[in-house]
């Protein structure tokens, strides 16, 4: 029975550049070391904006985090993610006035608006919610349905490590330069475009 140490083969070039790439990310993570609630902001003319803030959601809820949602614009439909997560114990504020262009009523969107973000600074002052979605919040201030300084007030007000995703085209600057995190949507191709009808727990 031989006692030599077997000798190691030589690493390939994709190992090599694996194990670079390894050292890299490895190096990341040992000097992110900071704790703190996140600010998401995901915005862009594409489809999934919404989709991508309740995944965020049910990441948290199925973590056994609390996590509370407020929904403007779009909360007249019918919402699988709500019919999904209410189930789980996640407490939804509903603007429930449908699109815009549907209401044509600027003074009955405004007071819709005011509502529900009520409810939705109670939730930015809960310390007990991990995570709050403030989905399409970026119309209401585009809108000035809801003041932008008060977004910003709220925000930068909420518990320290409580996160926040907020989701909509055409986000403002400010909001931008606060957030930790902006993720853009782009559209490339869209079913609708071509006449498909909106699908069921596929696009609502």
């Amino acid at each position: 029975m031989s006692n030599e140490v077997p000798v190691p083969e030589e690493k390939t070039g994709h190992q090599k550049r694996q194990q670079k790439l390894k050292e890299q990310v490895d190096a990341r993570i040992a000097s992110a070391t900071i704790d703190k609630g996140l600010l998401l902001v995901i915005t862009g003319n594409g489809k999934g904006k919404s989709t991508a803030g309740f995944g965020v959601v049910a990441r948290a809820t199925g973590h056994g985090q609390k996590a509370a949602v407020v929904q403007f614009i779009k909360g007249g439909w019918d919402c699988g993610e709500r019919n999904l997560l209410q189930q789980h114990g996640v407490p939804f504020a509903v603007m429930a006035t449908g699109f815009t262009w549907d209401t044509q009523n600027r003074e009955t969107d405004s007071a819709a608006a005011q509502q529900v973000w009520q409810q939705a600074k109670q939730f930015l002052q809960d310390p007990a919610l991990n995570l709050v979605l403030l989905d399409e919040l970026t119309y209401m201030v585009a809108y000035d349905y809801i003041a932008l300084d008060d977004v910003l007030a709220a925000l930068q007000n909420r518990p320290a490590t409580q996160h926040v995703v907020i989701t909509g085209r055409g986000c403002h600057r400010a909001l931008l330069e606060l957030a930790d995190t902006v993720s853009e949507v782009q559209n490339i191709k869209h079913a609708f475009d071509s006449g498909v009808r909106a699908q069921q727990g596929v696009d609502w």
